[in-house]
């Protein structure tokens, strides 16, 4: 048997729903709705596909809820009382505000857009693309600022708690709540000062481990994969230092003896601004994942959408393959 609209197993709803907002009931929102556009309990059953009855059952409830005959006869036709009058538009404006909730969102114009987004990131990768990443949003969205915070502990917890909207760079670890998306591959790379001692012959896993090694860790670690894969051939490095940033790192290999790694790709710009050399490090290392992570909740926003796809298209030219080394002077 078919139920008017609001109608319930439950029974029966007070006003609009009953005295209690947990007992809401917005069909009969829509029904009164089509009652007040077709001044007719038949017509109206007709748009809502319901039985002439039915309807007359739902147009009993709507009196008794708000207190008001909301449609009389008037001769051969029925007539909106003053209150369902002045109720027409209220119940209109709420019903194309519910059914708003339920229509995909449009999808965001960037010149139009203006929205902070937090990106989380190494300072290797803001060095890198973080210009590139500032010069496309100015073109495209003017409106938009874009935050960069230095990398955190990791895991789930600053995208999940909506701290960042986004992580881009080495991203190592799984989460089934999280959303991954791989940019492009890199690997790590020997760097020194021009002039080096290094750099004069070859650079053999021996002499690379005998030089004095300088470590970039924001968390202050001395060890790491190069001390793994030199263990593998026996052999263990001096760290002279340890600084947190990989700027500072750069900086201090310039104006030392110390040797240090760097990403090939996203590395080269800084190490090139700075005139430091590159070469190939002796031993095998892990290549570098590098990708961008973003919680689920961002998937169908529009604005989200338009800043991954920035952040894919400013990365992606590092996709390409990267220059050999540069040669030692």
């Amino acid at each position: 048997m078919s139920r008017s609209p609001g109608e319930s197993p439950a029974g029966p709803a007070g006003p609009l729903g009953g005295a209690g907002a947990a007992r809401l009931d917005l069909n009969l929102l829509i029904a009164l709705d089509a009652l007040l556009a077709e001044e007719s309990v038949t017509a109206a059953a007709d748009r809502l596909g319901l039985s002439g009855p039915a309807m007359s059952r739902t147009l009993g409830r709507i009196r008794q809820a708000l207190g008001d005959p909301v449609l009389v006869r008037a001769g051969r036709h029925m007539v909106p009382t003053p209150r369902a009058l002045a109720l027409r538009p209220r119940v209109r404006r709420v019903l194309d505000d519910a059914r708003g909730l339920f229509t995909a969102e449009a999808e965001a114009d960037p010149a139009t857009l203006t929205r902070t987004f937090t990106l989380s990131a190494h300072d290797s990768s803001i060095l890198a693309f973080g210009a590139a990443l500032l010069g496309r949003a100015r073109d495209e969205a003017p409106g938009v600022t874009l935050r960069f915070l230095a990398e955190g502990p990791g895991g789930p917890a600053p995208l999940r708690d909506g701290v960042i909207d986004l992580e881009v760079g080495v991203i190592d670890r799984q989460e089934p709540e999280i959303r991954v998306e791989t940019l492009f591959q890199d690997r790590m790379v020997g760097v020194a000062r021009a002039g080096h001692p290094l750099l004069t012959g070859t650079v053999t896993p021996r002499r690379y481990a005998a030089a004095g090694h300088l470590v970039d860790s924001r968390r202050g670690r001395l060890s790491g994969p190069v001390d793994e894969a030199l263990a593998a051939h026996g052999l263990r490095r001096r760290v002279v230092g340890s600084v947190p940033t990989f700027a500072a790192a750069l900086h201090v290999l310039g104006a030392t003896d110390a040797v240090g790694c760097a990403p090939g790709r996203l590395g080269a710009p800084a190490v090139a601004a700075l005139g430091l050399r590159t070469f190939e490090i002796p031993v095998d290392l892990p290549p570098l994942t590098v990708a961008m992570a973003w919680h689920p909740r961002h998937d169908a926003d529009s604005g989200h959408r338009w800043l991954r796809g920035l952040v894919r298209d400013a990365v992606g030219e590092y996709g390409a393959p990267e220059a050999a080394p540069t040669p030692a002077q």
